[in-house]
């Protein structure tokens, strides 16, 4: 491990431990989230501005209305972010029977879809099936209501519907969701095929006769039924064979969606569009608050939306100490860092103060491309690193490291330190870290510059509020055979 002497002799170290491998899970099974469908449409839907259209679509949605489920102590509105509660459903009723013969449906997928203001970015945070929580009274579908109560976080769906996960998700993060969207598997099915297909990558043949699953190694394009039985395997040699290993899976399959959605082809071909379009709207159910002219401001502000721009993470988790082997708790010391970054996620930013001008003697700044920096976190919150140097990134910056301080406190404060040779390059990085003068320290490397935060933070005027990033996330960008 390399560590840093700084000029009070503190030490720095490369970062936080990586997150802990997960527990072996049980056997119970799930659909992919609708997170894949719910983006696509979104993603999509900013091409097809006739009026006709939208109402066709708006017409084959089902809504229910569940302002009355949801209670009045729910988390303040801090921004004009959209947050959007994606249910899939494990229903065996009507055209799902031939799935199955179990009796009463779960929630076997929950993920949170962040949508930044302005659609800048998007994150889906994943919720493990299993994950034990507090969940909060609720009313029950058909009446009266269930006690609060521990539990695992599938069983609020069973019993209090999408409104009692939708009051589960809330209190668990302090995240205020403004929709739902539930899809089923036959709906899952009906959406992939309109879409074309959709590509996958496995790193060996794969034949799993109880899902009904027959691949070849490789990089290929599945369909409806084949693309269902690939999300839902665990048996047929993909990953480890549990839940959680299957949800990295689908987070893959996800940014494959994603990608095809926004892929130039499909947008500019208004049949192949609305054609997807309509698959989405007759197999997914919505709350009634998600209406047309919702969805066509959403769709309008996310037209610049690029795969590049989206990530798929699951909730940091640790093994459930009662039950480690087939439960998982969320994780509160590296959930909490990406719950507030999400909550706070502000609109377009205030724009920079102007820069003082140098005076005489004073180093002129150079551009931020020729400046690296080394980050390093001397606070106790944890992911601030990460986050500043995401930022700083977003500047143009070149960010050679991120760590933190050992024996990190509340009492230190922000400081700039520059190497030998490094002057004009600390002169940058105050201009956009202002309250900061650079100082020099002999023992750092020559021409790099050492930003190390403390308790007064270092916020970058006009840099947007930034998602810390989350080990093992996955873009919608990245090539389908990466996490082979």
């Amino acid at each position: 491990m390399q560590h840093l002497a700084a000029p009070d002799r503190v030490y720095f170290t490369g970062g936080a431990p990586p997150t802990p491998e997960p527990p072996e899970r049980g056997r119970g099974w799930r659909v992919l989230g609708g997170l894949s469908i719910a983006l696509s449409v979104l993603l999509v839907a900013g091409s097809l501005t006739a009026y006709g259209f939208w109402r066709r679509l708006d017409g084959q949605i089902t809504r229910e209305n569940v302002d009355g489920k949801l209670g009045d102590d729910r988390p303040a509105k801090l921004n004009s972010s959209m947050n959007i509660l994606v249910i899939g459903s494990d229903s065996r009723e009507g055209e799902n029977a031939r799935y199955g013969t179990e009796q009463g449906r779960r929630s076997d997928t929950a993920i949170l879809l962040h949508l930044s203001p302005g659609g800048e970015r998007a994150i889906g945070i994943s919720f493990p099936r299993d994950s034990m929580v507090q969940i909060p009274t609720c009313k029950k579908t058909g009446g009266g209501t269930v006690p609060a109560r521990l539990d695992m976080i599938n069983s609020a769906y069973a019993q209090g519907g999408p409104a009692c996960t939708w009051k589960t998700i809330e209190s668990i993060t302090d995240i205020r969701i403004d929709h739902y969207v539930e899809i089923d598997f036959s709906g899952f099915t009906r959406v992939v095929d309109a879409l074309g297909g959709v590509e996958i990558c496995v790193p060996k043949a794969v034949h799993d006769p109880k899902a009904e699953l027959h691949l070849r190694a490789g990089r290929q394009t599945v369909r409806g039924a084949a693309a269902l039985g690939y999300v839902r395997t665990r048996t047929g040699g993909l990953g480890d064979g549990s839940d959680l290993s299957r949800i990295k899976r689908q987070q893959a399959f996800m940014a494959s969606v994603v990608k095809k959605a926004t892929d130039k082809g499909m947008l500019a071909d208004p049949g192949k569009a609305y054609a997807f379009l309509s698959a989405v709207a007759s197999s997914i159910k919505a709350d009634d608050r998600l209406t047309m002219s919702a969805m066509q401001k959403l769709a309008g502000g996310l037209r610049g939306m690029s795969a590049g721009k989206v990530r798929f993470v699951t909730v940091p988790y640790q093994a459930y100490p009662p039950d480690p082997r087939n439960r998982v708790q969320i994780n509160q010391a590296q959930a909490k860092p990406l719950f507030r970054a999400i909550r706070e996620d502000n609109a377009v930013p205030e724009p920079a103060p102007p820069v003082k001008q140098a005076g005489q003697g004073a180093p002129k700044p150079v551009p931020p491309a020729q400046v690296k920096v080394a980050v390093y976190n001397a606070t106790r919150t944890d992911g601030l690193g990460q986050r500043t140097a995401d930022q700083l990134t977003e500047k143009g910056f070149q960010v050679v490291k991120v760590g933190t301080r050992r024996n990190r406190s509340d009492d230190a404060r922000t400081q700039i330190l520059f190497g030998p040779g490094a002057r004009p390059q600390a002169a940058a990085l105050a201009a956009a870290l202002p309250g900061h003068p650079p100082k020099l320290w002999q023992s750092g490397r020559p021409g790099q510059v050492y930003l190390i935060i403390g308790s007064d933070g270092a916020d970058l005027p006009g840099a947007a509020k930034t998602v810390p990033k989350v080990v093992g996330e996955i873009r919608a960008d990245q090539d389908v055979c990466a996490q082979t």
